[in-house]
This record gives C-alpha cells, structure tokens and sequence, in this order.
C-alpha cells in the first residue's frame, strides 16, 4: 500500500473530505480530522484512535502500527507502516478513526444542543 490507497480508502469513507494541515494532506469528516498523510515521507500514514485502539493495534500488528512520539501518540495518534499493510487493514484501520471521529463529532453536537437549551449558561454561571 502507498500514500495513493490511503487517500484512496479514507476518500470512499461517507463524508470523508480531504484538507490540509500545517500543509500535509488530512482526512476530516464533519470539518475534523480523523488521519493525515503527514508523515507519508517516512512510508506512514496516521490515524487519529483513542490509547485504547492504539494499544490493541500495536498489539496486534506491531510491525504495521506505531504509536507517533511524544504527546500526540500518548492521546492515540498512530502511525500505519503503509509498506507494510495491506488493502484489508488499512481500510480497517482507516474505518475505525472515521467512526471514531462521527462518534465524537455527535458528542459534541449534544454538548452544544443541551448548552443551548439552558440558555449558553456555562458551569460558572457565564455566559
């Protein structure tokens, strides 16, 4: 697999709209980022997981997926070794960080709707 199969795949997810961050091509659904090719240079994609995914991946298939260093990899950032995968996976993979992005987009989406209800008062009594 290449950079083209992962743009490729993360495009056929619904909803699914390249952009592009700190000038390296990301993958959003609902205006926020679910992976990126910006480490492509080094033969990886990313994928935004929570620590949980990111652990079970890796244990599974260490010699495809790295957690990405320091303070991005600790929150489940991951790197996919797309040498290393195959069209399986990667999709797999890739499906799991959009659902994981449409699962927290919803959550927001409540957060503001009950905010709202209450008349954008916050916890302190701001508004």
């Amino acid at each position: 697999m290449d950079a083209e199969d992962f743009r490729r795949i993360a495009l056929s997810l619904e909803g699914a709209e390249e952009g592009s961050h700190m000038g390296a091509p990301d993958f959003r659904v609902g205006g926020r980022i679910f992976a990126t090719l910006a480490s492509q240079h080094q033969g990886y994609g990313n994928l935004m997981l929570t620590p949980e995914q990111q652990a079970a991946f890796v244990e599974e298939l260490p010699m495809v997926f790295v957690p990405v260093a320091g303070g991005w990899g600790k929150m489940g950032a991951t790197h996919i070794r797309l040498a290393a995968t195959n069209e399986d996976v990667l999709a797999g993979a890739l499906r799991t960080a959009w659902r994981l992005r449409i699962e927290k987009n919803a959550r927001t989406r409540e957060k503001k709707r009950a905010s709202a209800g209450r008349g954008g008062i916050t916890k302190r009594g701001n508004k």
